[in-house]
């Protein structure tokens, strides 16, 4: 595994902080105040991980931090030393993720602004619940807006993404 180091900052307050992103060691040099969201987008290029609200309501920043969904506009990245972070990028390194494509044909993708975080969203859901019922995926869902594509779409995805996964095992 390699090391992707980000070109230091002039600033003094700055902070290194070495964690794995979508399996690749990186080491960041961020002010205190910069967020996990801002730190992928800005640092790493990993612009598939949305920014939206800023304040943790909408989801679209939604990503895997240790295993565990957060919104990454509400982390700072000196709060990951050491951690993993799994973005829709991590989800996806060979070609579309079976939720990718199942959005895609559920016609659950409109602008695509909330997307990354519904689908990573519905991976931790289905990495902990595979048999979620319409009713199960809507609560786990909730905390992700979408203002264009409409919910039942997403959730027929899931449906049978998850159902897909079932016949595998």
């Amino acid at each position: 595994m390699s090391t992707n180091e980000v070109a230091p900052t002039n600033h003094l307050s700055d902070h290194q902080v070495t964690l794995e992103v979508n399996e690749q060691a990186v080491v960041l040099n961020v002010p205190a105040h910069r967020t996990l969201l801002d730190g992928l987008r800005d640092e790493l290029c990993l612009t598939g991980t949305k920014k939206c609200c800023a304040d943790g309501e909408c989801g679209a920043c939604t990503v895997f931090l240790d295993g565990v969904l957060v919104n990454s506009c509400l982390v700072l990245c000196v709060e990951t030393e050491g951690q993993s972070v799994t973005t829709i990028e991590g989800l996806s390194t060979n070609g579309l993720s079976d939720l990718q494509e199942e959005f895609l044909n559920s016609g659950a993708v409109q602008c695509g602004v909330c997307i990354p975080g519904q689908v990573v969203a519905a991976e931790g859901l289905l990495r902990t619940n595979p048999h979620a019922s319409a009713t199960e995926i809507r609560d786990a869902m909730a905390g992700n807006l979408c203002r264009c594509a409409g919910y039942e779409r997403i959730v027929q995805a899931i449906q049978v993404a998850a159902g897909r996964r079932v016949e595998i095992t």
